[in-house]
């Protein structure tokens, strides 16, 4: 009998750790893989770091500012040798993007760049925010924003006054670098 209820203990353990190992490819896995490559530049960008004039923010922005604890960057830089490498690897984030606990957040296009803001959580509270940028000139670049209650609503509004506010540029100059 003790053999027996053994036997089961064990093997429900080892069916527990086979169904809890996912083998969809995750958005985390796919910066730790790449942060060393070559083309890839990675940085981790705690909030607290980042100078952004915050005089004309809503109260909701400041809510949606201060809700993010980092950013993680991860960029793919295109030149005339590795355009294959390029497509290859935007198909593999782009395959991770379609997942479906990716929520659509908003998408749009400009000059050939395309951006698609997407995140995981429900209505109310996001966990993470991506942000997904591509160009066929300069490469693609994705950010995981990473905070606490995080509300999607509150992100567009803060993105959206992020783009008028005033920025301290030199914080990002390596990374908008890597790009020319």
């Amino acid at each position: 009998m003790k053999r027996t209820v053994k036997i089961l203990g064990i093997t429900a353990f080892l069916s527990l750790i086979l169904v809890s190992c996912n083998s969809e490819p995750s958005l985390q896995r796919y910066f730790v893989d790449h942060q060393e490559m070559p083309n890839f530049i990675s940085q981790d960008i705690p909030v607290s770091m980042v100078k952004v004039d915050k005089t004309n923010f809503t109260e909701a922005q400041h809510e949606a500012f201060n809700s993010v604890r980092r950013l993680n960057f991860l960029g793919f830089n295109i030149n005339e040798t590795n355009t294959a490498i390029y497509t290859d690897e935007l198909e593999k984030v782009k395959t991770i993007l379609k997942q479906g606990k990716y929520q659509d957040l908003m998408e749009f296009s400009d000059k050939g760049r395309k951006i698609l803001v997407k995140y995981i959580g429900d209505d109310d509270e996001a966990d993470e925010v991506v942000v997904f940028g591509s160009a066929n000139d300069m490469g693609f670049a994705v950010v995981r924003i990473l905070g606490d209650d995080m509300s999607p609503e509150k992100m567009v509004a803060l993105a959206q006054a992020l783009n008028n506010a005033n920025l301290d540029e030199s914080q990002m100059q390596d990374m908008l670098n890597f790009f020319k």
